[in-house]
């Protein structure tokens, strides 16, 4: 048996990863739990670090590998973990030219240049931040290591350039503070090193057309990409996913070119033995593709749909990696055509008066067939408490369904949303 130790683990992603036929091999152990990493106000990556290495160092038996499926700090120290164990994983320094979305913007704009918006760092605790920015409006303003979008936001003008200042330096700490800890573990050029979990990057828009994501990995210096997802706003001109939905939309063509630009960057950098998804908008008229970022690992918002159409969750390509193994990974063998994750968003705080039990949530998944639902909320609450949101909304249930059209999708959401007990008393 391989002895799998789970960074945030969560009951929801530890049972599909029980169900691989592989998993037969496996034992897992719970590095933390989810509550234990992500939950908090505060993310107290040094305990989490020393606490990780103390309970690896004591466990008796081998340490066959150490897995993640969660952004920050889970990505992000991950390859530190690994690298004391001696285990697969891509260098830390590669991840950094991922997650640093400064550096990772530099380090693009040296190889696939054509491909990236403008953009520039900027300060936002010195007077003079207006003048840093050497963009014109509109543009993005978020800080160099975030999740989730948090504290993301479209700038317009003046004004609304002095709002947002206002708010990132208020809660920038929150991912500034134990991102700068985890820096020290990387030999940092200079002009990197200027620029710290307390900067921002204000990049110029590319928000337009369809958005997509590639899965995929690299083992052994070779790139695979083995699906592309649709990543859906809820408006034309909404900054907050609706649903990620998979098989894509978009034409292999163009899954082809920003497959070459993903091989081209990763290639460079040198990261290897590690999965990745990538971020790309398209605009059709143009055939202009841009790419937005970079994560280094899987996403776990992605295994249920891999697993609806593929007849797989995508977990199975996390643990052969971190095994030092060749993946091997079914297609199009699942029970459905197409399958999406839709988030249920709310625009404006409310308190939580209702949530259905486990037993009318189950009820409601054996009446819309083919759909898994996991809430974010509990009764009493105001959504204002929820962690990490994006800017504009707050997400109360994340909704997995399957389906053979998204006609099919689009209606069962709609049946789930209409027949789930919940009740939330507006506070605007």
């Amino acid at each position: 048996m391989k002895n799998i130790f789970v960074f945030g683990a969560d009951e929801f992603n530890l049972s599909l990863m029980r169900s691989l036929e592989a998993a037969r091999e496996y034992c897992f152990h719970e590095l933390y739990q989810y509550a234990e990493v992500k939950t908090g106000k505060e993310l107290p990556v040094k305990a989490l670090y020393e606490g990780a290495l103390e309970r690896l160092e004591r466990y008796p038996g081998s340490v066959d590998a150490i897995v993640g499926y969660w952004d920050f700090p889970v990505s992000t120290m991950l390859p530190i973990l690994c690298q004391s164990q001696g285990l697969p994983s891509p260098c830390f320094e590669a991840v950094l030219k991922c997650e640093h979305k400064y550096w990772s913007r530099l380090e693009q704009r040296r190889v696939v240049p054509e491909f990236i918006p403008d953009f520039c760092a900027v300060d936002p605790f010195k007077d003079d931040y207006q003048q840093q920015i050497t963009l014109d409006y509109p543009f993005w303003l978020k800080p160099v290591k975030a999740a989730s979008s948090h504290l993301g936001f479209m700038v317009r003008n003046d004004s609304e350039l002095e709002m947002v200042i206002e708010e990132i330096r208020k809660k920038i700490h929150c991912f500034a503070a134990p991102f700068n800890y985890l820096l020290q573990f990387a030999d940092l050029p200079d002009d990197i090193a200027a620029i710290d979990g307390y900067h921002c990057i204000a990049e110029g828009i590319i928000s337009h057309g369809q958005q997509c994501t590639l899965e995929g990995y690299v083992f052994d210096g070779k790139l695979c990409v083995y699906g592309a997802v649709d990543s859906i706003r809820e408006g034309k001109h909404s900054s907050s996913f609706s649903r990620y939905q998979y098989p894509s939309s978009i034409p292999q063509p163009t899954q082809d070119k920003m497959i070459a630009v993903t091989e081209r960057f990763l290639t460079y950098i040198g990261f290897d033995n590690g999965p990745f998804n990538i971020e790309y908008y398209w605009e059709e008229e143009s055939d202009q593709i841009w790419l937005l970022e970079i994560n280094t690992r899987i996403s776990k918002s992605h295994c249920p749909l891999f697993r609806n159409v593929d007849g797989m969750s995508h977990h199975q390509i996390m643990l052969a990696l971190a095994l030092g193994k060749q993946p091997v990974f079914p297609h199009r063998q699942g029970p459905y055509r197409y399958a999406a994750k839709f988030m249920w968003r709310v625009h404006s705080d409310a308190m939580v008066n209702r949530v259905p039990t486990e037993q009318e949530v189950q009820a409601v998944t054996r009446r819309v067939a083919g759909t898994e639902i996991q809430l974010h909320i509990r009764e009493g609450m105001h959504l204002s408490e929820l962690n990490y949101q994006d800017s504009y909304s707050y997400e109360i249930a994340e909704v997995f369904i399957g389906g053979d059209s998204e006609q099919e999708l689009l209606q069962k959401y709609r049946d789930v949303q209409q027949v789930l007990p919940l009740e939330l008393i507006s506070l605007s």
